[in-house]
Protein backbone atom coordinates (compact mmCIF):
# COMPACT_ATOMS: atom_id res chain seq x y z
CA UNK A 1 0.00 0.00 0.00
CA UNK A 2 2.74 2.36 0.96
CA UNK A 3 4.63 1.36 -2.19
CA UNK A 4 1.66 2.31 -4.35
CA UNK A 5 1.29 5.69 -2.64
CA UNK A 6 5.02 6.30 -3.04
CA UNK A 7 4.90 5.49 -6.74
CA UNK A 8 1.89 7.77 -7.20
CA UNK A 9 3.70 10.57 -5.36
CA UNK A 10 6.77 10.14 -7.54
CA UNK A 11 4.68 10.27 -10.74
CA UNK A 12 2.65 13.24 -9.57
CA UNK A 13 5.79 15.25 -8.74
CA UNK A 14 8.01 14.13 -11.58
CA UNK A 15 9.56 16.91 -13.68
CA UNK A 16 9.09 14.87 -16.85
CA UNK A 17 5.62 14.40 -18.32
CA UNK A 18 4.31 10.87 -17.86
CA UNK A 19 1.34 9.46 -19.83
CA UNK A 20 -0.03 5.93 -19.82
CA UNK A 21 -2.22 4.43 -22.55
CA UNK A 22 -3.78 1.04 -23.16
CA UNK A 23 -3.21 -1.18 -26.18
CA UNK A 24 -5.81 0.81 -28.14
CA UNK A 25 -4.08 4.11 -27.53
CA UNK A 26 -6.58 5.42 -24.96
CA UNK A 27 -5.11 7.69 -22.28
CA UNK A 28 -5.50 6.17 -18.80
CA UNK A 29 -3.39 8.58 -16.78
CA UNK A 30 -1.40 11.79 -17.23
CA UNK A 31 0.70 13.55 -14.58
CA UNK A 32 0.67 17.31 -13.80
CA UNK A 33 3.92 17.96 -15.70
CA UNK A 34 2.43 16.50 -18.89
CA UNK A 35 -0.81 18.42 -18.36
CA UNK A 36 1.21 21.62 -18.00
CA UNK A 37 3.07 20.93 -21.24
CA UNK A 38 -0.10 20.35 -23.26
CA UNK A 39 -2.24 22.94 -21.45
CA UNK A 40 -5.11 20.61 -20.48
CA UNK A 41 -6.85 19.49 -17.32
CA UNK A 42 -6.86 15.76 -16.63
CA UNK A 43 -10.57 15.26 -17.31
CA UNK A 44 -10.13 16.82 -20.77
CA UNK A 45 -7.72 14.16 -22.03
CA UNK A 46 -8.23 10.99 -19.98
CA UNK A 47 -10.29 8.52 -21.96
CA UNK A 48 -9.31 10.04 -25.31
CA UNK A 49 -6.95 8.59 -27.91
CA UNK A 50 -3.36 9.66 -27.46
CA UNK A 51 -3.38 11.08 -30.99
CA UNK A 52 -5.56 13.84 -29.54
CA UNK A 53 -2.27 15.35 -28.33
CA UNK A 54 -0.51 14.96 -31.70
CA UNK A 55 -0.37 17.22 -34.75
CA UNK A 56 -0.23 15.82 -38.26
CA UNK A 57 1.44 13.69 -39.58
CA UNK A 58 2.01 11.97 -36.21
CA UNK A 59 -1.74 11.89 -35.48
CA UNK A 60 -2.71 9.85 -38.56
CA UNK A 61 0.19 7.42 -38.20
CA UNK A 62 -0.13 6.60 -34.51
CA UNK A 63 -2.97 4.05 -34.59
CA UNK A 64 -1.31 2.27 -37.49
CA UNK A 65 1.91 2.12 -35.54
CA UNK A 66 0.17 0.49 -32.55
CA UNK A 67 -1.52 -2.02 -34.83
CA UNK A 68 1.74 -2.88 -36.62
CA UNK A 69 3.58 -3.35 -33.34
CA UNK A 70 0.92 -5.66 -31.90
CA UNK A 71 0.94 -7.65 -35.15
CA UNK A 72 4.68 -7.82 -35.88
CA UNK A 73 6.16 -7.03 -32.42
CA UNK A 74 8.77 -4.88 -34.19
CA UNK A 75 9.73 -2.00 -31.90
CA UNK A 76 10.30 1.39 -33.51
CA UNK A 77 9.93 3.63 -30.45
CA UNK A 78 9.56 1.36 -27.44
CA UNK A 79 12.81 1.22 -25.55
CA UNK A 80 14.43 3.53 -28.12
CA UNK A 81 12.83 6.95 -28.02
CA UNK A 82 12.65 9.65 -30.64
CA UNK A 83 11.99 13.34 -31.17
CA UNK A 84 8.38 14.25 -32.03
CA UNK A 85 5.99 17.19 -31.75
CA UNK A 86 3.02 17.66 -29.44
CA UNK A 87 -0.22 19.60 -30.01
CA UNK A 88 -1.23 21.99 -27.23
CA UNK A 89 -4.75 22.96 -26.34
CA UNK A 90 -4.25 26.41 -27.91
CA UNK A 91 -3.35 24.76 -31.23
CA UNK A 92 0.39 25.47 -31.06
CA UNK A 93 2.98 22.75 -31.26
CA UNK A 94 6.17 22.11 -29.34
CA UNK A 95 9.08 19.67 -29.69
CA UNK A 96 9.71 16.97 -27.15
CA UNK A 97 11.62 13.73 -26.79
CA UNK A 98 9.37 10.72 -26.33
CA UNK A 99 10.53 7.56 -24.61
CA UNK A 100 8.06 4.66 -24.42
CA UNK A 101 8.14 1.57 -22.23
CA UNK A 102 5.82 -1.45 -22.27
CA UNK A 103 4.42 -2.90 -19.02
CA UNK A 104 2.33 -6.05 -18.54
CA UNK A 105 -0.03 -5.32 -15.68
CA UNK A 106 -2.91 -7.57 -14.58
CA UNK A 107 -2.92 -9.54 -17.83
CA UNK A 108 -2.99 -6.48 -20.04
CA UNK A 109 -0.45 -4.26 -21.78
CA UNK A 110 0.09 -0.68 -20.72
CA UNK A 111 2.38 1.72 -22.57
CA UNK A 112 4.04 4.49 -20.60
CA UNK A 113 5.32 7.54 -22.40
CA UNK A 114 7.92 9.86 -20.88
CA UNK A 115 7.76 13.38 -22.34
CA UNK A 116 10.84 15.61 -22.14
CA UNK A 117 10.17 19.16 -23.37
CA UNK A 118 12.78 20.30 -25.93
CA UNK A 119 11.43 23.84 -26.45
CA UNK A 120 14.26 25.64 -24.68
CA UNK A 121 16.86 23.37 -26.24
CA UNK A 122 15.44 23.94 -29.74
CA UNK A 123 15.31 27.67 -29.17
CA UNK A 124 18.94 27.60 -28.12
CA UNK A 125 19.82 25.49 -31.16
CA UNK A 126 17.92 27.89 -33.44
CA UNK A 127 19.72 30.85 -31.90
CA UNK A 128 23.03 29.06 -32.36
CA UNK A 129 22.15 28.20 -35.95
CA UNK A 130 21.09 31.79 -36.68
CA UNK A 131 24.24 33.08 -35.04
CA UNK A 132 26.34 30.63 -37.07
CA UNK A 133 24.62 31.67 -40.30
CA UNK A 134 25.05 35.36 -39.45
CA UNK A 135 28.68 34.71 -38.61
CA UNK A 136 29.22 32.85 -41.87
CA UNK A 137 27.52 35.69 -43.75
CA UNK A 138 29.74 38.23 -42.01
CA UNK A 139 32.81 36.12 -42.74
CA UNK A 140 31.78 35.83 -46.41
CA UNK A 141 31.10 39.57 -46.59
CA UNK A 142 34.39 40.42 -44.90
CA UNK A 143 36.18 37.94 -47.17
CA UNK A 144 34.66 39.54 -50.27
CA UNK A 145 35.55 42.99 -48.93
CA UNK A 146 39.08 41.78 -48.24
CA UNK A 147 39.40 40.30 -51.73
CA UNK A 148 38.09 43.54 -53.23
CA UNK A 149 40.49 45.57 -51.08
CA UNK A 150 43.43 43.38 -52.08
CA UNK A 151 42.41 43.74 -55.74
CA UNK A 152 42.19 47.53 -55.36
CA UNK A 153 45.57 47.59 -53.65
CA UNK A 154 47.07 45.53 -56.48
CA UNK A 155 45.50 47.85 -59.07
CA UNK A 156 46.76 50.90 -57.21
CA UNK A 157 50.19 49.31 -56.91
CA UNK A 158 50.23 48.55 -60.63
CA UNK A 159 49.02 52.07 -61.44
CA UNK A 160 51.68 53.63 -59.21
CA UNK A 161 54.30 51.36 -60.74
CA UNK A 162 53.28 52.44 -64.25
CA UNK A 163 53.16 56.07 -63.16
CA UNK A 164 56.63 55.84 -61.64
CA UNK A 165 57.90 54.11 -64.76
CA UNK A 166 56.38 56.81 -66.97
CA UNK A 167 57.82 59.50 -64.72
CA UNK A 168 61.20 57.81 -64.94
CA UNK A 169 60.95 57.63 -68.74
CA UNK A 170 59.84 61.27 -68.84
CA UNK A 171 62.83 62.24 -66.75
CA UNK A 172 65.13 60.36 -69.13
CA UNK A 173 63.47 62.05 -72.13
CA UNK A 174 63.90 65.46 -70.52
CA UNK A 175 67.53 64.68 -69.81
CA UNK A 176 68.09 63.58 -73.41
CA UNK A 177 66.28 66.63 -74.72
CA UNK A 178 68.33 69.06 -72.61
CA UNK A 179 71.55 67.35 -73.66
CA UNK A 180 70.57 67.25 -77.32
CA UNK A 181 69.20 70.79 -77.45
CA UNK A 182 72.25 72.16 -75.68
CA UNK A 183 74.55 70.54 -78.22
CA UNK A 184 72.50 70.74 -81.41
CA UNK A 185 71.45 74.38 -81.00
CA UNK A 186 74.84 75.59 -79.82
CA UNK A 187 76.77 74.21 -82.81
CA UNK A 188 74.80 75.85 -85.66
CA UNK A 189 74.37 79.07 -83.72
CA UNK A 190 78.13 79.26 -83.12
CA UNK A 191 78.68 78.69 -86.83
CA UNK A 192 76.19 81.43 -87.70
CA UNK A 193 77.82 83.89 -85.30
CA UNK A 194 81.36 83.08 -86.47
CA UNK A 195 80.44 83.15 -90.14
CA UNK A 196 78.61 86.47 -89.74
CA UNK A 197 81.70 87.98 -88.08
CA UNK A 198 83.98 86.66 -90.84
CA UNK A 199 81.64 87.94 -93.58
CA UNK A 200 81.82 91.35 -92.01
CA UNK A 201 85.63 91.07 -91.99
CA UNK A 202 85.93 89.77 -95.57
CA UNK A 203 83.44 92.32 -96.89
CA UNK A 204 85.89 95.09 -96.08
CA UNK A 205 88.55 93.23 -98.09
CA UNK A 206 86.06 92.27 -100.81
CA UNK A 207 87.04 88.59 -100.62
CA UNK A 208 84.02 87.19 -102.48
CA UNK A 209 85.00 83.50 -102.32
CA UNK A 210 85.42 83.58 -98.53
CA UNK A 211 82.12 85.43 -98.16
CA UNK A 212 80.30 82.84 -100.25
CA UNK A 213 81.87 80.03 -98.21
CA UNK A 214 80.53 81.45 -94.94
CA UNK A 215 77.17 82.34 -96.43
CA UNK A 216 76.79 78.67 -97.35
CA UNK A 217 77.75 77.73 -93.81
CA UNK A 218 75.12 80.12 -92.41
CA UNK A 219 72.49 78.65 -94.75
CA UNK A 220 73.44 75.13 -93.70
CA UNK A 221 73.25 76.00 -90.01
CA UNK A 222 69.89 77.74 -90.43
CA UNK A 223 68.59 74.73 -92.36
CA UNK A 224 69.76 72.43 -89.56
CA UNK A 225 67.98 74.55 -86.96
CA UNK A 226 64.87 74.57 -89.15
CA UNK A 227 64.92 70.77 -89.36
CA UNK A 228 65.30 70.52 -85.59
CA UNK A 229 62.36 72.84 -85.02
CA UNK A 230 60.32 70.94 -87.63
CA UNK A 231 60.97 67.71 -85.71
CA UNK A 232 59.75 69.35 -82.50
CA UNK A 233 56.66 70.65 -84.29
CA UNK A 234 55.91 67.22 -85.79
CA UNK A 235 56.32 65.58 -82.38
CA UNK A 236 53.99 68.12 -80.77
CA UNK A 237 51.31 67.52 -83.41
CA UNK A 238 51.57 63.77 -82.91
CA UNK A 239 51.32 64.09 -79.12
CA UNK A 240 48.22 66.32 -79.34
CA UNK A 241 46.50 64.20 -82.01
CA UNK A 242 46.64 66.94 -84.64
CA UNK A 243 48.30 64.73 -87.26
CA UNK A 244 45.60 63.39 -89.58
CA UNK A 245 45.94 60.77 -92.31
CA UNK A 246 44.78 61.76 -95.81
CA UNK A 247 44.99 58.71 -98.04
CA UNK A 248 45.39 59.33 -101.76
CA UNK A 249 46.31 57.16 -104.71
CA UNK A 250 49.89 57.92 -105.75
CA UNK A 251 52.24 56.68 -108.42
CA UNK A 252 54.89 55.18 -106.17
CA UNK A 253 57.60 55.14 -108.88
CA UNK A 254 57.20 58.82 -109.79
CA UNK A 255 56.81 59.67 -106.12
CA UNK A 256 60.08 57.90 -105.23
CA UNK A 257 62.01 59.40 -108.14
CA UNK A 258 60.92 62.90 -107.07
CA UNK A 259 62.23 62.25 -103.56
CA UNK A 260 65.57 61.03 -104.98
CA UNK A 261 65.90 64.21 -107.05
CA UNK A 262 65.14 66.28 -103.97
CA UNK A 263 67.77 64.43 -101.91
CA UNK A 264 70.49 64.30 -104.55
CA UNK A 265 71.94 67.78 -103.78
CA UNK A 266 72.68 66.80 -100.17
CA UNK A 267 74.51 63.55 -101.00
CA UNK A 268 78.22 63.34 -100.24
CA UNK A 269 80.92 63.06 -102.86
CA UNK A 270 80.29 60.07 -105.15
CA UNK A 271 77.33 58.90 -103.07
CA UNK A 272 74.73 57.32 -105.35
CA UNK A 273 71.06 56.57 -104.65
CA UNK A 274 70.07 53.46 -106.64
CA UNK A 275 66.32 53.00 -107.09
CA UNK A 276 64.43 49.87 -108.21
CA UNK A 277 60.71 49.04 -108.32
CA UNK A 278 59.17 45.57 -108.45
CA UNK A 279 55.56 44.68 -109.24
CA UNK A 280 52.94 44.83 -111.97
CA UNK A 281 51.60 48.16 -110.77
CA UNK A 282 53.00 51.40 -109.42
CA UNK A 283 49.76 52.71 -107.89
CA UNK A 284 49.20 52.59 -104.15
CA UNK A 285 46.89 54.34 -101.67
CA UNK A 286 48.83 56.01 -98.84
CA UNK A 287 49.22 59.45 -97.29
CA UNK A 288 51.78 61.14 -99.61
CA UNK A 289 52.77 63.79 -97.05
CA UNK A 290 53.46 61.35 -94.22
CA UNK A 291 55.16 58.84 -96.55
CA UNK A 292 57.43 61.56 -98.00
CA UNK A 293 58.43 62.66 -94.49
CA UNK A 294 59.30 59.05 -93.55
CA UNK A 295 61.33 58.36 -96.71
CA UNK A 296 63.23 61.65 -96.55
CA UNK A 297 64.17 60.83 -92.96
CA UNK A 298 65.40 57.32 -93.86
CA UNK A 299 67.33 58.47 -96.94
CA UNK A 300 68.78 61.46 -95.07
CA UNK A 301 70.05 59.13 -92.35
CA UNK A 302 71.59 56.85 -95.00
CA UNK A 303 73.38 59.83 -96.54
CA UNK A 304 74.43 61.21 -93.15
CA UNK A 305 75.74 57.96 -91.67
CA UNK A 306 77.40 56.62 -94.83
CA UNK A 307 80.72 57.74 -96.19
CA UNK A 308 81.75 59.07 -99.60
CA UNK A 309 81.85 56.70 -102.59
CA UNK A 310 78.98 54.56 -101.27
CA UNK A 311 75.67 53.31 -102.64
CA UNK A 312 72.27 53.86 -101.05
CA UNK A 313 69.74 51.29 -102.20
CA UNK A 314 66.12 52.42 -102.44
CA UNK A 315 63.65 49.68 -103.40
CA UNK A 316 59.84 49.60 -103.68
CA UNK A 317 57.56 46.64 -104.29
CA UNK A 318 53.79 46.35 -104.76
CA UNK A 319 52.10 42.95 -104.71
CA UNK A 320 48.47 41.92 -104.50
CA UNK A 321 48.17 42.74 -100.80
CA UNK A 322 51.36 44.45 -99.66
CA UNK A 323 53.51 47.46 -100.37
CA UNK A 324 57.14 47.07 -99.22
CA UNK A 325 59.70 49.89 -99.21
CA UNK A 326 63.38 49.36 -98.32
CA UNK A 327 66.22 51.83 -97.73
CA UNK A 328 69.66 50.28 -97.32
CA UNK A 329 72.97 52.06 -96.69
CA UNK A 330 76.61 51.05 -96.25
CA UNK A 331 77.30 53.15 -93.18
CA UNK A 332 78.27 52.94 -89.52
CA UNK A 333 75.42 50.60 -88.52
CA UNK A 334 73.72 50.44 -85.14
CA UNK A 335 75.28 48.67 -82.12
CA UNK A 336 73.32 45.51 -81.30
CA UNK A 337 72.87 46.42 -77.63
CA UNK A 338 71.33 49.78 -78.53
CA UNK A 339 68.93 48.72 -81.28
CA UNK A 340 66.03 48.16 -78.83
CA UNK A 341 66.07 51.90 -78.07
CA UNK A 342 66.27 52.95 -81.72
CA UNK A 343 62.68 54.22 -82.08
CA UNK A 344 62.53 56.03 -78.74
CA UNK A 345 62.46 59.85 -78.85
CA UNK A 346 65.78 61.68 -78.40
CA UNK A 347 67.77 58.46 -78.62
CA UNK A 348 71.07 58.49 -80.51
CA UNK A 349 73.49 55.60 -80.70
CA UNK A 350 76.92 56.01 -79.11
CA UNK A 351 78.71 55.58 -82.43
CA UNK A 352 77.10 58.67 -84.05
CA UNK A 353 79.91 60.87 -82.72
CA UNK A 354 79.64 64.48 -83.90
CA UNK A 355 77.16 63.72 -86.65
CA UNK A 356 74.25 66.16 -86.02
CA UNK A 357 70.76 64.91 -85.19
CA UNK A 358 67.92 65.22 -82.69
CA UNK A 359 67.09 61.56 -82.16
CA UNK A 360 63.49 62.36 -83.08
CA UNK A 361 63.40 61.42 -86.76
CA UNK A 362 62.95 57.66 -86.46
CA UNK A 363 60.44 58.01 -83.64
CA UNK A 364 58.34 60.36 -85.79
CA UNK A 365 58.77 58.07 -88.82
CA UNK A 366 57.59 55.04 -86.84
CA UNK A 367 54.50 56.91 -85.62
CA UNK A 368 53.69 58.12 -89.15
CA UNK A 369 53.96 54.55 -90.46
CA UNK A 370 51.69 53.32 -87.66
CA UNK A 371 49.09 55.97 -88.55
CA UNK A 372 49.08 54.52 -92.08
CA UNK A 373 48.52 51.00 -90.62
CA UNK A 374 52.06 49.93 -91.51
CA UNK A 375 55.05 48.44 -89.73
CA UNK A 376 58.69 49.49 -89.65
CA UNK A 377 61.55 47.03 -89.12
CA UNK A 378 65.31 47.00 -89.59
CA UNK A 379 68.39 44.85 -89.90
CA UNK A 380 71.68 46.46 -88.92
CA UNK A 381 75.27 45.42 -88.36
CA UNK A 382 77.74 47.82 -86.80
CA UNK A 383 80.37 49.20 -89.21
CA UNK A 384 78.64 47.48 -92.11
CA UNK A 385 75.11 48.37 -93.20
CA UNK A 386 71.56 49.14 -92.12
CA UNK A 387 68.32 48.27 -93.92
CA UNK A 388 64.99 49.81 -92.94
CA UNK A 389 61.83 48.13 -94.25
CA UNK A 390 58.33 49.62 -94.37
CA UNK A 391 55.44 47.19 -94.85
CA UNK A 392 51.87 48.28 -95.60
CA UNK A 393 49.00 45.80 -95.72
CA UNK A 394 46.93 47.03 -98.66
CA UNK A 395 43.98 44.66 -98.03
CA UNK A 396 43.62 45.89 -94.46
CA UNK A 397 43.53 49.51 -95.61
CA UNK A 398 40.99 48.79 -98.38
CA UNK A 399 38.69 46.93 -95.96
CA UNK A 400 39.06 49.69 -93.40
Amino acid sequence: MESGQLLKAIIENAIEGIITIDKHGIIESINPSALGLFGYDADEVIGKNINYLMPEPYKAAHDGYLHNYQTTHVKKIIGIGREVKGLKKDGSTFPFRLSVSEVNFKNRKIFTGFVHDLTLQKQAEDRLLNYTEELEEKVNTRTQDLIKLISEIEETKEHLSKSLEKEKELGQLKSRFVSMASHEFRTPLSSVLLSASLIDKYALKQETESIQKHVRRIKGSVELLTNILNDFLSLERLETGQTLVEVKEINLVNFSEDIIEEMRPVTKQNQTIVYQHTGNTDAVKLDPSLLKSVLINLISNSIKYSGENTFIEFNTEISANKCIIEVKDNGIGIPVGEQKYLLEPFFRANNTGKIPGTGLGLNIAKRYVTLMHGQISWISKENDSTTFTLTFNLEQKQNG
